[in-house]
């Protein structure tokens, strides 16, 4: 038997019994998000790719080896937005929005990136990336932190740690590039092919390699906190202060630099040991200099991006509790005379009681069919309603979890009676 079209390699269907947790993760950062003033922005999935190459770097893994591009029929460059920020501050940009203002803004939606596809890393992965633009103090990284930290205990999650460091002004790390080079320069012959080529190009980026090959070499490297300009120290030690303050545990990590060149200054990461090798939950730091270089006036900046993914494989790994959308009854119609009188009803019931949810049968079948797909919907109550309730205005009630009795209600009671499966207590 032909198993049809198949799915891309690395880009997955979200099924109906899955979507539940993704609206309800959703909700739940919108809801988090409310609360700090952050607004939502749409944007969209692709781009010139000229924006690409400017903001993330061309000499990164990103650009040169992972990015879905391709020529449009007016010979146009296009890509496949592979993250959100430089779409963020595109729109900024074009739209009017960073010229004497600041914007706290958010949006969602799918990223891609030609990738080797294993758990947690996917070609077309979903993302929530958050930004604070025209913000220049190191409190605006404190309330990202804070607010990611807020998330984190609103979903009641555990095991996740918060790793820190600054990589300073462009000013001050081309000075601690310039040593870096020369120390991986003079062990060349230890480097690997990935290495090597980054050496030139964006050497800090060896720093981040994964290779455990490569791990004693960097360790003895020289670090780059050792040579931090001093306004990026006092930024630095002042963020870490109100962290300390608000109680917000974390290292210093001074190998870490993330992966895309226009960072500056603050960086970090939400990091979980719970997902095996993909432990990266949260991760942003500030990029001061990007609004800028895309065209746009001088406007420091910060954001962090969620991988949606990650964060739900790390909530089911942690028997978060989800809320299950089950109808909250199911309309049972026997007969033509039932099935029309029991539309209109369902309307009706719909219309008096906002948030009900109501399945009701289509396609027929016998009674005893009809009470096996209730039950199998997972509704709390079965509407049962046959020429002979349709004769005298009334529908069977009968429960369907828990145990209790058939009872018989008019049509006129059946609104509050059932109002106590929304409202427990109420009806009843």
């Amino acid at each position: 038997m032909s198993k049809g079209i198949q799915p891309i390699r690395g880009m997955n269907d979200i099924l109906p019994e899955h979507t539940g947790r993704w609206q309800h993760l959703e909700s739940v950062i919108r809801e988090v998000l409310g609360s700090y003033g952050y607004q939502e922005i749409r944007l969209p999935i692709v781009e010139r790719t000229e924006l690409f190459k400017r903001s993330i770097g061309e000499v990164t893994d990103i650009v040169e080896k992972e990015m879905y591009t391709f020529e449009d029929r007016g010979g146009e460059s296009l890509t496949l937005r592979p993250e959100a920020t430089a779409g963020m501050v595109r729109a900024g940009i074009s739209n009017g929005l960073l010229y004497n203002q600041r914007q706290r803004l958010w949006c969602t939606g799918p990223m891609f990136r030609y990738e080797r596809p294993q758990k947690g890393r996917y070609r077309q992965f979903y993302q929530v990336d958050v930004e604070a633009l025209g913000f220049p103090g190191p409190d605006v990284d404190a309330e990202m932190i804070l607010l990611s930290a807020r998330l984190w205990k609103r979903l009641g999650l555990k095991h996740i740690t918060l790793e820190l460091n600054s990589l300073g002004t462009s000013e001050s790390r081309a000075i601690y590039r310039e040593l870096l080079v020369s120390y991986f320069r003079d062990h060349h012959d230890r480097l690997d092919e990935d290495s090597k080529r980054r050496l030139e190009g964006n050497p800090l980026r060896i720093l981040d390699s994964k290779n455990p090959d490569m791990r004693e070499l960097i360790d003895g490297a020289p670090l780059l906190s050792d040579h931090l300009d001093e306004e990026s120290q006092t930024h630095f030690q002042r963020l870490k202060q109100v962290l300390d303050q608000a109680g917000i545990q974390y290292t210093v990590n001074p190998r870490l630099v993330r992966g895309l060149d226009y960072y500056s200054r603050t960086v970090f990461e939400w990091v979980t040991d719970q997902l095996g090798s993909q432990g990266a939950v949260c991760s942003g730091g500030r990029y001061d200099g990007l609004v800028e270089q895309l065209g746009g006036p001088a406007t420091p900046a910060i954001g962090w991006a969620i991988g949606v993914e990650r964060l739900l494989a790390l909530m089911e790994s942690q028997d978060y509790p989800f809320p299950v959308e089950a109808p909250h009854a199911y309309l049972v119609v026997v007969g033509d005379e039932a099935e029309q009188a029991g539309l209109a009803l369902a309307e009706s019931l719909r219309d008096q009681l906002p948030g009900f949810r109501l399945e009701t049968n289509c396609g027929g079948g016998s009674f005893k069919s009809q009470m096996k797909r209730a039950d199998r919907s997972g509704a709390g109550v079965a509407l049962i309603i046959g020429e002979n309730e349709v004769d005298r205005c009334v529908a069977g009630l009968k429960p369907l979890r828990g145990g209790g009795d058939q009872q018989e209600v008019t049509w006129g009671d059946l609104a509050g009676k059932l109002r106590g499966f929304i409202e427990p207590g109420a009806g009843s």
